[in-house]
C-alpha cells in the first residue's frame, strides 16, 4: 500500500465516555477514518503509526446530523468510523490528546 495514503487514512481519534470504556474493558480504540477507507488500510495505517498489532476493525458509515444553521435547513457532513480491536498485550495511549 502506498504510505502517502497510510498516513492520510486516519483523522483522528474519537473519544467519549462509550470509547474509553471500550478501550478499558475490551481493548478497542474508536477512530475517525476517511469515508473511502478500507479495513485493510484502517489496519495497516494503526500498525503503523502506533506500532501495535490489529486484531481487528470494524467500520460505521455515520449519518450526518440535520441541523438548523442560522433558521436554515442543513445537514453535517457524513463520515466513517473505526473501531480497531488491539491484540492482548498491545496498548494506544491517548491521555496527552486534546480534541
Amino acid at each position: 500500500m502506498n504510505e502517502e495514503r497510510l498516513l492520510t487514512v486516519l483523522l483522528g481519534p474519537h473519544i467519549s465516555e462509550k470509547t474509553a470504556d471500550g478501550a478499558d474493558k475490551r481493548n478497542q480504540h474508536v477512530f475517525r477514518v476517511m469515508r473511502n477507507a478500507r479495513k485493510s488500510e484502517i489496519k495497516a495505517a494503526v500498525e503503523k503509526l502506533f506500532e501495535v498489532k490489529v486484531a481487528a476493525v470494524n467500520t460505521i458509515s455515520m449519518q450526518g446530523k440535520r441541523k438548523n444553521f442560522n433558521r436554515r435547513p442543513g445537514k453535517r457532513a457524513d463520515w466513517k468510523k473505526a473501531i480497531v480491536t488491539l491484540e492482548a498485550d498491545n496498548d494506544i495511549d491517548f491521555s496527552g490528546y486534546s480534541t
